[in-house]
């Protein structure tokens, strides 16, 4: 029987002041953290005792495999430590959560989920754009940013100019990602908007058109998401009266 414990925890979009109570006793309690590459390491360590190694992973740069993370946490986990195995937004939202659940049930670890604010709403909602508003949108899609054939089918599977679209990933594939709505019928002037680094102090939010996604530059590496339709010309109302630390470009 195994003695330890494995909590996969959602971190939220990046200010540890979004965690959730359950989020932040649970690394308070770990005695080993497995974090992703988008958790602000200096702010971990000063709430935990737990050893913290970065297990995260960043299109275009080398990462620890998949199978290792699954090896380190039921390692762990055998030994009778608490292993907290913290991720970006929430775990379930294009965290790889269930692909990590499924490999501690197999190995028989003890395991749960401590939800976390998914950025797919959250960098919006910081940016002054809610992803669904009464008369404008009454519901969103949310995509991972590849561009093979998954986000053909997705796009097929919604009429153009229907629903809010939320692209987490797709910052680097945004030309693209902007050619495929629009030869689906998406009108070059649907208001558009890409969101870097939510909730951090390198927050930065562009606002635009569909047709002008392709000429946007977004600073340095930041994560992002881009956000289209027409709650995003809601932002010039909403923003407005929105406290924020962002650095914003128009």
């Amino acid at each position: 029987m195994v003695a330890g414990f494995v909590s996969l925890v959602g971190a939220g979009p990046g200010d540890p002041e979004l965690w959730t109570l359950r989020a932040l006793r649970r690394v308070q309690e770990a005695d080993l953290v497995l974090y992703d590459a988008l958790v602000d390491a200096s702010v971990l360590r000063g709430l935990t005792r737990a050893q913290c190694f970065c297990v995260g992973k960043r299109a275009g740069r080398a990462s620890v495999q998949q199978e290792t993370v699954n090896r380190l946490m039921i390692r762990a986990a055998g030994r009778g430590k608490r292993v907290v195995r913290l991720k970006g937004g929430d775990p379930f939202v294009f965290g790889r959560g269930a692909e990590e659940t499924q490999a501690l049930a197999l190995a028989g670890v003890p395991f749960e989920v401590v939800p976390g604010v998914t950025t797919a709403v959250a960098a919006a909602g910081l940016a002054g754009i809610p992803v669904t508003h009464r008369g404008v949108s009454s519901g969103f899609l949310v995509l991972a940013g590849q561009t093979g054939e998954g986000l053909n089918r997705a796009l097929d599977a919604v009429g153009p100019n229907t629903v809010t679209l939320v692209v987490m990933m797709g910052i680097h594939a945004r030309v693209e990602i902007a050619r495929r709505l629009m030869e689906r019928g998406w009108q070059g002037g649907t208001p558009t908007a890409v969101v870097c680094g939510a909730s951090t102090p390198q927050a930065w939010t562009w606002t635009g058109t569909l047709g002008e996604l392709g000429s946007v530059e977004p600073p340095g590496e930041l994560p992002g998401v881009l956000v289209v339709g027409d709650v995003v010309a809601l932002r010039d109302v909403l923003a407005a009266g929105q406290a924020s630390p962002a650095a914003e470009a128009r």
